[in-house]
């Protein structure tokens, strides 16, 4: 992209109503990016690298403004303000996967999030919206895409979800993590890669020699399943290779399985979330992990050997595609949740410890499927359409 183009960007003019907010050398972006790491970690490596290219052009006179929408609850209360980002939240719940009194309750909700999400597109005036999926992208996108404001939808999964599938006739742009999604949007696609934090793709290669680190995430808010199956492992991994453990547990099964580390007496390193990921997967010698479309990009990004197990409730199975993606490439193993049990937990890891070699091949094909460049790719296209 031409250092021009964020002057271009910046001229006043766009006049219509929308705009209204708008000041000689601004440009906005919202990113609505709410909920679970999903969707709020690949937003926030595309701001950051929205903001270190326009921090770099400064002398131009030129104003980077983003701005993230949400629902204030989970992990984005926390994590955007940290990063440097203003967070807008909004009343948000989603409808699809739940019946009854909770799904009219939800229904409910969507007029006002429609209400204040107008509110705020008329208060900030953005020249791009940009959308990860999520219940709350669906109004922001939708009415974005009436007021004529270019729309970019960022899709991870191998399978798109509900609402990004809802969205695909309406957005200018999709830019999504794997080629095999870009039949759902035709000539709007572009396979950018899924975009992680520069710190990923900075893991070193690690020696694989005793003690073994193992990793276990089970997702940004903790998998109940492999809390469960590593805990009944334990007495099993005692008596195979030498391993220890850095374990996040997400905040509900974190005091339980804490005790059950202490009541063993094993060497582990127990997190209800860890915050620096990077730094845990630059010690881990093998992860135990879902497959969330994020999940398996850090793991490519780093070049780290994985056993996933995708969550089976996950909309159109995209995680156990997610998953397969890897294996196909050599880069994991593969356990689906029915076929969880500690011994086949416990036989997967103790094979690939002792055979480290497999595990640097798996570590190679992990990084062939790695796209360091995504969120530039992406970063380009915002840029394009806010010009």
């Amino acid at each position: 992209m031409k250092e021009t183009s964020l002057e271009a960007m910046a001229a006043p003019a766009l006049n219509n109503d929308v705009h209204s907010s708008s000041t000689a050398g601004s440009i906005r972006v919202l990113m609505v990016a709410g909920g679970t790491g999903g969707h709020i970690f690949p937003a926030l490596a595309v701001a950051e690298e929205l903001r270190g290219r326009l921090e770099a052009r400064r002398d131009k006179g030129v104003k980077l403004d983003i701005l993230f929408l949400g629902t204030g609850r989970g992990l984005e209360d926390r994590v955007i303000p940290a990063a440097g980002f203003p967070l807008r939240k909004v009343a948000a719940a989603g409808v699809k996967g739940i019946g009854g009194w909770r799904q009219i309750r939800n229904l409910l909700v969507l007029p006002r999030s429609a209400i204040e999400t107008a509110a705020l597109l008329r208060e900030y005036g953005p020249h791009v919206v940009v959308g990860l999926g999520g219940y709350l992208a669906g109004p922001a996108m939708l009415l974005a895409a009436l007021k004529d404001i270019p729309t970019v939808l960022i899709e991870p999964n191998a399978v798109p979800g509900f609402t990004n599938r809802v969205l695909a006739p309406l957005v200018r742009m999709a830019a999504l993590g794997f080629e095999e999604t870009a039949e759902f949007y035709g000539l709007k696609a572009r396979v950018t890669g899924h975009p992680v934090r520069a710190a990923f793709h900075s893991v070193p290669r690690k020696d694989h020699v005793p003690p073994f680190t193992v990793l276990v995430l089970g997702g940004s808010q903790g998998s109940k399943a492999i809390n469960e199956c590593v805990v009944k492992s334990l007495p099993l991994l005692e008596e195979g290779a030498d391993v220890r453990l850095i374990h996040q547990t997400g905040e509900r099964d974190y005091n339980a399985v804490r005790q059950a580390y202490q009541e063993r007496g094993l060497p582990a390193e127990v997190h209800a979330f860890i915050e620096n990921v990077p730094e845990a997967l630059a010690r881990a010698d093998l992860v135990i992990s879902r497959a969330g479309a994020n999940t398996v990009a850090e793991l490519a990004a780093a070049g780290k050997a994985a056993v996933l197990i995708p969550f089976p409730g996950a909309a159109d199975q995209h995680q156990l595609v997610n998953a397969r993606t890897l294996a196909r490439a050599g880069a994991a193993r593969i356990i689906e949740q029915r076929d969880l049990k500690p011994e086949k937990l416990v036989s997967e890891i103790t094979a690939l410890l002792v055979t480290p070699v497999q595990l640097e091949q798996m570590e190679r094909a992990a990084r062939g499927l790695a796209r360091p460049d995504a969120a530039v790719r992406i970063a380009d296209l915002i840029e394009e359409f806010a010009r």
